[in-house]
């Protein structure tokens, strides 16, 4: 008798066990979720050389009031930046925005927010014109107004802005703010460290990097993501993005310079030359007050390409004020401070495309940089055609572009040999680029109302609760007398 209680006292103990994770099972595998569906939500990047429309969608419901948002859909519009926009630009701004539209369902586009964002190229003109930079943008509201999208704004965004969205941009696909859980749910992640962002532009260039939380400054933004604080030093330099310090750099030799018909110079590959008017140089915000005052913006200028290292490296390190910072600590350049750069850096845009035309986008040495950059800058013109496929406009400027690069990371932002390892150049991660944009769109999404996801189980809750309650006590009491049988019969 006391065997045949024993057996169906461990197959009830048994089956109950089975019966639990059968429950468990079926309560987790066969929920089901009335959600809202996806939202949509559109940023235009008015960037100094070309406007980009980026699509971005998420789930209606939201973690921590931030949109877990993804891109959808990109668009690259034809011609040059809002700041020169012109009748072919405006068609081709049409064609990308029809393009998106076709992307959102009918039934989401009236509820589908769409702003605009001008960076670098917009604040120099607003600078120089304030006048023409408001008939832009009031232009470009009229027209997305006329969208069958919900119009949210068209606006300059600040230097500081820029840097500060691109750091959570790199963070958030790096999946340093959230992950997903064995249950599949988003939760912080545990341990996770943030990266730093590294932009360039064509006017202007950012950084931005989780500082220690005891570090204050002019330039010191404490931001609150997910629940969770962080202090972020972000500094964005006006004038120095790569297309505006090339002026820099042309402006510096013309300005030099008694024969405007002859100028060397030593980045540009022997074998080449190039002649362009005074106004393509000294037209410029950033470099009008190098202009000589008594030569013409009509007036002809040719530079002679030269091949020289060295000399490149002396002219591009000139046109960054280091002097400045001498003598003192933590400052990068114009006298700026920053606090030294720690841990690992996303270095996206201008960086990784320079990196890419010198085939270094992988190299994580920094030795290599200037081994390559040396070589590129020796090359004469024929060589330097048949040894990189790149177009002309950017082949003939490759030597400037590495020596720039190199001078703003090393001389200005302090990376060197032992830290230069933790440099990622990249164009894009888990198929979304990375820009400010995507980090916009993340923190414009709290304004946006979030719907509540209505979760539907198999067992209500409490009931689920009772039986779980029910049989975990006979399961309790079943192995207690489990136990005691079998110290009866041992003893």
């Amino acid at each position: 008798m006391s065997k045949i209680t024993t057996a169906l006292a461990t197959f009830f103990l048994l089956v109950s066990i089975a019966i639990i994770i059968a429950i468990a099972t079926v309560q987790k595998q066969q929920r089901t979720f009335v959600s809202p569906g996806l939202k949509y939500g559109i940023v235009l990047d008015a960037g100094s050389s070309r406007t980009t429309v980026y699509l971005y969608q998420w789930p209606a419901e939201k973690e921590n009031n931030t949109g877990v948002v993804t891109q959808t859909n990109m668009c690259q519009v034809k011609g040059p930046g809002i700041s020169e926009m012109n009748t072919e630009s405006w068609k081709n701004l049409m064609k990308c925005m029809g393009n998106i539209t076709e992307t959102v369902p009918l039934s989401q586009r009236n509820s589908t927010s769409i702003f605009l964002g001008a960076t670098a190229g917009m604040r120099l003109l607003h600078q120089k014109n304030e006048a023409a930079a408001n008939i832009i943008l009031v232009a470009l509201q009229e027209y997305l107004h006329s969208l069958p999208f919900d119009f949210q704004n068209a606006s300059i965004i600040s230097g500081q802005e820029e840097g500060l969205y691109g750091w959570i941009t790199v963070n958030y696909l790096m999946g340093n703010f959230l992950e997903k859980n064995i249950w599949n749910a988003w939760v912080h992640a545990h341990g996770a460290r943030t990266q730093g962002s590294l932009d360039l532009g064509g006017a202007s260039t950012q950084i931005a990097f989780a500082a220690p939380d005891n570090t204050r400054g002019k330039d010191l933004v404490q931001v609150a993501l997910y629940g969770y604080e962080y202090n972020i030093y972000t500094h964005s330099f006006l004038c120095y993005g790569k297309n505006e310090a090339e002026k820099k750099v042309l402006a510096e030799l013309a300005k030099k310079s008694s024969n405007w018909s002859h100028i060397n110079h030593p980045c540009y590959p022997a074998g080449y030359n190039i002649t362009m008017k005074a106004s393509d140089v000294f037209g410029s915000e950033c470099t009008k007050s190098q202009a000589p005052a008594q030569n013409g913006p009509e007036r002809n200028i040719t530079f002679v390409g030269q091949s020289d290292p060295a000399m490149c490296k002396r002219l591009v390190r000139r046109i960054f004020d280091l002097n400045s910072c001498h003598g003192k600590e933590n400052c990068s350049f114009e006298g700026v401070y920053q606090p030294p750069v720690t841990g690992d850096f996303m270095a996206y845009a201008g960086f990784y495309h320079t990196a890419k035309a010198l085939n270094v986008s992988g190299s994580n040495s920094l030795e290599k940089f200037n081994a390559t950059m040396r070589s590129v800058c020796s090359m004469d013109w024929k060589t330097l055609k048949n040894s990189y496929k790149l177009p002309e406009v950017h082949l003939k400027s490759v030597c400037y572009s590495a020596n720039y690069v190199h001078t703003l990371l090393v001389d200005g932002y302090k990376f060197n040999s032992d830290n230069w390892e933790n440099l990622n150049f990249k164009k894009e991660i888990n198929n979304t680029s990375i820009a400010w944009s995507l980090g916009y769109m993340l923190a414009q999404s709290n304004m946006i109302p979030a719907e509540a996801k209505l979760l539907k189980l198999p067992i209500p809750n409490i009931a689920f609760a009772a039986l779980l309650f029910i049989l975990s006590a006979l399961i309790i009491i079943t192995f207690m007398f489990l136990i005691i049988t079998l110290v009866r019969f041992c003893y």
